[in-house]
């Protein structure tokens, strides 16, 4: 089997859209200050109620992956069919800075994590890593949800599938 074969097969598996975040807190105290990071992702799922644990799946090396290796406070944005061009944007590769991809974005910060929840998000959950698996070239990080809110009933989820967003029915 190809590695082409495997993600053609991978892609009839529709998916949700979440935006991954955290707050990279600065090196020193006098220098520079902190940075939001955030990352599209479609492996993301609930794993237990009790106690509540979600796990998301991040390329290993990734800027992502490296932070949250050291930071353990992290948040999701599960994404409406109307934020296509956030899940765009932080699918990117290749880019210096996240900072001036969150500039004309609405979002909070989580209380509990400092991590960016997007506005308008059909869900987000405030996480604190609980254990990561190496596999294969992916880390699997998953989390304890520490809170979890509702703010938007509106529109659908946005959804991933055969290499496209797309939007229920």
């Amino acid at each position: 089997m190809s590695n082409d074969e495997f993600r053609a097969a991978m892609s009839r598996l529709a998916a949700g859209v979440v935006l991954v975040t955290a707050f990279e807190p600065p090196l020193a105290a006098d220098g520079p200050r902190g940075e939001d990071v955030g990352m599209t992702a479609t492996a993301f799922l609930s794993v237990s109620l009790d106690p509540p644990l979600v796990l998301v799946s991040l390329r290993e090396g990734s800027r992502m992956d490296d932070l949250l290796d050291e930071q353990p406070l992290w948040a999701v944005s599960v994404l409406a069919e109307s934020q296509r061009h956030i899940a765009g944007r932080f699918a990117m590769k290749g880019r210096l800075s996240d900072r001036l991809l969150f500039d004309d974005i609405p979002y909070a910060r989580g209380e509990a994590s400092g991590a960016p929840l997007v506005g308008g998000a059909l869900a987000t959950l405030e996480c604190r890593t609980e254990q990561r698996v190496p596999a294969g070239d992916h880390t699997l990080v998953i989390g304890r949800v520490l809170t979890a809110r509702v703010p938007s009933t509106d529109g659908g989820p946005l959804t991933y599938f055969r290499g496209r967003y797309r939007q229920l029915g």
